[in-house]
């Protein structure tokens, strides 16, 4: 149990600043975070999952109904990505690209591994 709590990782701040809008983003996932900083894994759990079970509120997510001809644009700063396979039998084409992005600015002073 003492390696599961001692893990280390990457830091990053558990809230983002967008510099071009001002606005504050959670900045976890639960892919990639496993604890705040200075806390154990047993000890960032609880609010871990708070802050992973409140992002994932209908009112906070975006679904995307595909249709011929659908392009989807989004700030890779701020969202969590689900694809769902809600196409069976269907050829999907997709052409992904990444930008050179900035490193993130924290908004607070919290940050996880």
């Amino acid at each position: 149990m003492a390696e599961y709590d001692a893990a280390e990782g990457p830091v990053h701040p558990v809230v983002r600043l967008i510099p071009e809008t001002g606005r504050r983003v959670l900045y976890v996932n639960p892919e990639f975070t496993t604890r705040f900083e200075g806390w154990t894994r047993r000890e960032s759990l609880p609010l871990l999952r708070h802050l992973f079970d409140t992002a994932m509120r209908p009112e906070f997510t975006t679904r995307l109904r595909w249709a011929p001809g659908s392009i989807a644009m989004w700030d890779n700063r701020q969202p969590w990505h689900f694809a769902v396979n809600d196409y069976p039998g269907q050829r999907w084409v997709m052409h992904r690209i990444l930008l050179a992005g900035s490193k993130p600015v924290p908004g607070t002073g919290a940050a996880t591994r």
